[in-house]
């Protein structure tokens, strides 16, 4: 049964202006406020079903360890673990991974991708990563595997480091440098500095990656524009196959945020957000005019036709993703998970032999369906004939009080059997896209 909303969504028309603490970014549906510890034994009967013939498997692993933290970070990372600190965490992540591999559900499948996220995965030390990696193609073989994504901050490589990063198997290789002035980056808390960009990736380039990938962010403490054409000059010329362009938020829980707080502000030391769109939309035209091709919200790409996101992709249609270590999410079967936040109860879960998971939440149909048809659209195009086909539901009449605000405001070009996201749409998607969530979801914008 449709629940679209009874008229047209409001919140929406409410311009954001200047950018305050919490996120519009939509990383998964239904938000994580409503995943709960009572509904973790729902991902112990799914892991006791046979393992399902036509749909893709991923394996996630989360490495927590930086050199620092990011004053914009919200993610579970640790600055000052040692190195028999290190490898207790991996021995820990294998026997949970060890544990998953031997239930019905994943016995016997193989990847069908796998990415490292963090935190650092270039923290780790080549012995580490390589123990790490063979521990786990032991348990779930890579074989074929369509994408092995690694995340890597500049400053941690070095030519020994990126060959030992190739040979383990990477073939997609994500650098985080969000800006090449050395003033912007350490005002917000990175680690690396611009010399150490090009030269890890001119190294890189030499190694025969498949897809080297740089993130930038748009909208830093401090940045101006000039600072961003200078920024986006220079990622043109380093010539990367795709580049990541994120807006910067300051979500909860961040250095930002509690420097925020302690000083009673509201509004963070960052560019407003239509100063942030501005600054991508420009990003995006000049990289057009160089070869690049805008594929989603985020991202533009050199070569289409080669240049996939295979995690991302197979992420949003609904595949599986193993996901293990500390506070990592994960989805199985219909059914979201997210591991123990803290690395104490993580570990302490594992060395008791239980899966270390803290809470979970079992999609309906409805809520499938809801899912991939918000977060697909930051692609920025859907077909409405592909949702009726896979779910049932034809999202011009189940969301048809959304989409037309979309197109009467011009975020949107609406057909009878598609809609195709204006760059105004798509610049500011995660903040329509709230308007898209079932009425029980909608009040709810935490990445936690």
């Amino acid at each position: 049964m449709s629940t679209t909303l009874e008229s047209p969504p409001h919140s929406a028309e409410k311009k954001v202006e200047q950018t305050e603490a919490g996120n519009y970014f939509v990383s998964n549906y239904p938000p994580f406020s409503f995943w709960k510890p009572d509904q973790v034994p729902v991902i112990e009967n799914v892991l006791a079903k046979p393992a399902p013939a036509n749909t893709p498997l991923g394996v996630y692993f989360h490495i927590p360890f930086c050199r620092k933290r990011c004053h914009f970070c919200y993610f579970k990372v640790y600055t000052d673990k040692n190195a028999s600190e290190i490898k207790a965490y991996i021995d820990a992540g294998m026997r949970e991974m060890e544990r998953f591999a031997q239930q019905p559900y994943i016995n016997g499948r193989k990847a069908h991708f796998v990415y490292f996220g963090g935190g650092t995965p270039s923290y780790l030390s080549i012995p580490q990563l390589t123990d790490l990696t063979n521990r786990m193609k032991d348990l779930v073989s890579w074989d074929g595997a369509a994408e092995v994504a690694f995340e890597a901050e500049p400053g941690t490589l070095n030519e020994k480091k990126l060959t030992g990063i190739r040979e383990v198997g990477v073939t997609r290789l994500s650098l985080g440098v969000e800006n090449f002035d050395d003033h912007i980056l350490e005002t917000n808390g990175r680690a690396h500095r611009s010399g150490e960009i090009e030269k890890a990736y001119r190294f890189a380039r030499t190694l025969g990656f498949e897809h080297i990938n740089i993130d930038l962010i748009a909208g830093m403490m401090n940045e101006t524009w000039e600072n961003w054409k200078d920024t986006v000059a220079k990622g043109i010329a380093l010539g990367p196959d795709a580049v990541t362009i994120y807006q910067m938020e300051v979500p909860y829980n961040t250095t930002m945020y509690k420097q925020m707080k302690e000083e009673g502000k509201v509004t963070a030391p960052v560019a407003d957000w239509q100063t942030k769109r501005d600054w991508v939309s420009y990003a995006f035209d000049e990289f057009v005019k160089n070869g690049y091709t805008v594929t989603s919200a985020y991202t533009v790409v050199k070569d289409p036709q080669r240049i996939k996101f295979v995690y991302r992709d197979a992420l949003w249609e609904g595949a599986d993703l193993l996901s293990c270590g500390v506070a990592s999410f994960g989805h199985l079967g219909g059914v979201h998970y997210q591991n123990q936040a803290e690395v104490g109860p993580y570990m302490q879960a594992v060395d008791a032999g239980q899966l270390p998971i803290f809470r979970a939440y079992e999609t309906t149909h409805e809520e499938r369906f809801v899912r991939e048809f918000i977060l697909k659209l930051k692609l920025g195009h859907s077909e409405f004939a592909y949702y009726q086909n896979k779910f049932g539901q034809d999202p011009l009449a189940f969301f048809a009080p959304q989409l037309n605000y979309l197109q009467n405001e011009g975020f949107a070009k609406l057909t009878d059997k598609d809609i195709t996201l204006t760059r105004d749409g798509l610049l500011q998607v995660d903040r329509l896209l709230h308007e898209f969530f079932l009425p029980q979801h909608r009040q709810y914008a935490r990445y936690t």
